[in-house]
């Protein structure tokens, strides 16, 4: 009894037709090798790669996140995949010798089918962060499906298992690194109005282009471009960046008008605390490697930031403040109840936007940014722990009061999300609010504990972490070196005493009006 065998038969006019069209004309060597790099491809999801490869090289902060997300539900499939479905396969597989050439023979079983696990969770996962890049993905990955199957690669029901998988893998994926969502951050609009700059006019900016990867002197020439009447000072090597932000912000209260300031998180900061002072509108231009502020505050693109300056559209938001003292804390309530100012005039006050961080953070997010967009912020983050952990020494400290042993302690400007010690995002400027986290350091097993959440993506739940959701907190360090930093800038201290508090809506931020829509 003769057992019936599918054949290879390329469909009509379709795309199939011109490929085997176009590897015959190349040459029989030629072919081949093209044949051999497709197998090689689909075997080892190397097609995924290449698709990661592409969509971050187009630029775009949401491609960029897709791709590392969809890498991320890949390595999970591949895992799956080869510790638990194939050791545990028993059933043969469908019919193989009507194989195309293009694929491999495969020589194991294989449940779920693997090809359409990695497609499904690669297309799931991409879609998750940014639909319309998903729609891109979609049309291959679905290709690749109906081909497996329609040439009986794959049973019917090991095509629904990996497709199962696959979403299953880009669901868990979630669980160490949240989707952010679309709308920017929420806050309240100004007591005074901005003024509405129409052109830039009354617009002083000042420019660092050393602040990113991606920007040069052309951001500068974007933006007088897009405001021709605005004056704009590049910051050149030797400059005083300081000086340039608050000549501008003295011009641009002379002129009625508003500071702007474009660069990474660093130069933003500057300018925030120079508009603190002088108590004018800052525009906040994103032109930095990440961008965190620019992107919380809903200034995607410089266009996002230029509607907003014309039509004088703006909100307000809290900076937080991280006062520094030398002397340690005086045990006494009226010392504890004073203003942080009339503590100790010698002391320093620090601003930030963003985040505050004390011990090996700061070296914790080096390490990680380092390696971030090469692997990917989860993998990269638990990399850069491990790194840390095996070289640092926690810090003896006493928080409000109390003595404890610590690794790092971060405080967030506002609540942000996931709970764990790698803040993504916030959902409010102006909640008054200050996220503090601490990964303790005198438990049992504290380092193999804290790897261990990490890596199951428990940590909120570990007793290693503690967190609190303040208005002040009063920190001392009795023993260490205690590493601060503002913003992601690591600074050299000698202070032993720290208190962290808010000045509650103390900037005016230009966004544009439809950022606000989202929220309603």
């Amino acid at each position: 009894m003769k057992r019936s065998v599918q054949r290879w038969k390329v469909p009509g006019p379709g795309p199939g037709k011109r490929l085997a069209a176009a590897l015959d004309l190349a040459g029989p060597a030629r072919g081949s090798a093209v044949k051999r790099a497709l197998r090689t491809a689909i075997e080892h999801d190397a097609v995924w790669l290449g698709a990661a490869t592409a969509l971050g090289l187009s630029g775009d902060r949401s491609a960029r996140r897709a791709a590392l997300r969809g890498l991320g539900s890949v390595a999970i499939v591949t895992a799956v995949n080869h510790t638990l479905a194939k050791p545990a396969a028993r059933s043969a597989r469908p019919v193989l010798d009507g194989l195309p050439a293009l694929f491999p023979r495969p020589r194991t079983a294989s449940l779920p089918a693997s090809p359409i696990a990695a497609a499904t969770a690669f297309t799931s996962a991409v879609v998750m962060e940014s639909p319309r890049h998903g729609l891109a993905v979609l049309p291959f990955a679905a290709g690749l499906a109906y081909a497996r199957g329609q040439k009986g690669l794959d049973h019917r029901g090991r095509s629904a298992a990996g497709a199962l998988i696959g979403v299953g893998a880009a669901l868990l994926t979630c669980r160490w690194w949240p989707v952010k969502p679309a709308a920017a951050a929420a806050a309240a609009p100004p007591r005074r109005p901005a003024p509405a700059l129409k052109d830039g006019q009354g617009l002083h900016v000042v420019v660092n282009p050393s602040s990113g990867v991606a920007w040069s002197r052309d951001a500068a020439d974007t933006l007088r471009t897009l405001l021709p009447e605005a004056s704009i000072t590049v910051f050149e090597p030797g400059d005083d960046l300081v000086a340039l932000l608050d000549a501008a912000a003295q011009r641009a209260v002379a002129d009625g008008g508003a500071l702007g300031v474009c660069g990474g998180d660093g130069t933003v900061n500057a300018g925030s605390v120079t508009a603190a002072r002088h108590q004018v509108p800052l525009a906040v231009f994103p032109g930095g490697t990440f961008n965190h502020f620019a992107v919380d505050l809903g200034n995607v693109t410089l266009e996002d930031v230029t509607r907003a300056i014309g039509s004088g559209d703006a909100v307000t938001a809290d900076v937080g403040r991280a006062s520094a003292y030398r002397q340690p804390v005086a045990a006494t309530k009226a010392t504890q109840d004073a203003p942080a100012e009339e503590i100790d005039a010698r002391g320093e006050q620090p601003l930030f936007l963003n985040t505050f961080s004390i011990g090996v953070y700061s070296d914790l997010v080096h390490a990680r940014e380092l390696l971030e967009k090469r692997i990917g912020k989860w993998p990269a983050l638990v990399i850069g722990l491990a790194k840390v952990l095996a070289t640092g020494t926690p810090l003896s400290v006493v928080i409000n009061g109390r003595p404890r042993r610590i690794w790092l302690l971060f405080a967030g400007n506002g609540i942000y999300h996931p709970a764990g010690f790698a803040p993504t995002y916030r959902t409010q400027l102006d909640d008054g609010l200050l996220d503090v986290r601490a990964v303790e350091a005198g438990t049992p097993l504290a380092r193999t504990r804290l790897l261990l959440a990490v890596l199951t993506g428990t940590l909120h739940n570990s007793r290693v972490l503690t967190t609190a959701q303040v208005r002040r907190l009063e920190l001392e360090v009795m023993e260490g070196d205690p590493h601060l930093a503002y913003d992601g800038e690591v600074t050299d201290t000698t202070y032993q005493r720290l208190v962290l508090d808010k000045l509650p809506k103390a900037l005016t931020l230009y966004r544009p009006a439809d950022q606000d829509q989202w929220l309603r």
